[in-house]
């Protein structure tokens, strides 16, 4: 059993004074350095994924003449319009500053095709184009993954189905998540939806002692 950490979108938009911040997402940097940690004491590699989209991307509702947080279709899919965020190469797209982000293996990068929204590390929400994540973890001979990260309801959540559709086991850090919550009950309703799919959710405190790593 090989195994690696997944970050999801650890990025300043995403986290306090972002243009889509989330709430309390910066509560998800300090768990994600001791995930790291201790990840990186058991010789586990750690692998993240970035939004990057560029400015002329349709799903920000400027590009689309629609109002923030609506929702419509977009390719034809369904859309919700977001304000604009992690434009490539902006301080919004970069990883939040406190994060230990020099311990990172591999970053893959996502939504870059202005006509598609991709939430997962390893789509884009029409399964037309796949990123090179999955190319990566079979490299590595990686068959179980610890994923967390930014946004419990939509990019953790795509990502976690994603792999488990791709045959990979999948433990969810639970407290190391935060959701954007449109509806109050959508991170909780993403949670039971991993679960239910086959991941395993579990706390922090419970994947570093199944690492025998002291915090």
């Amino acid at each position: 059993m090989k195994r690696a950490l997944l970050l999801i979108d650890l990025q300043n938009d995403f986290c306090e004074g972002g243009a889509l911040a989330v709430a309390q997402g910066d509560a998800t940097i300090n768990i994600a350095n001791l995930a790291i940690a201790a990840c990186r004491h058991a010789n586990i590699p750690v692998v993240a994924s970035q939004d990057w989209h560029p400015a002329d991307h349709r799903s920000f509702a400027v590009n689309s003449a629609a109002e923030v947080w609506t929702t419509g279709e977009l390719d034809g899919l369904p859309q919700v319009w977001w304000p604009v965020h992690c434009v490539q190469h902006q301080p919004g797209a970069a990883f939040h500053p406190e994060l230990n982000s020099a311990a990172i293996d591999f970053t893959v990068y996502k939504g870059e095709d202005p006509a598609i929204d991709s939430y997962s590390a390893f789509f884009d929400n029409g399964k037309r184009a796949a990123t090179p994540l999955h190319d990566w973890l079979k490299q590595q001979q990686i068959s179980h993954l610890i994923v967390m990260g930014l946004a419990t309801d939509y990019c953790v959540k795509f990502s976690v189905l994603d792999a488990l559709a791709l045959g990979y086991q999948v433990m969810l850090l639970a407290d190391g998540c935060r959701g954007v919550n449109m509806q109050p009950e959508d991170s909780q309703q993403a949670i039971e939806q991993m679960q239910q799919a086959g991941a395993e959710i579990q706390t922090l405190a419970q994947v570093v002692s199944s690492l025998q790593f002291t915090l």
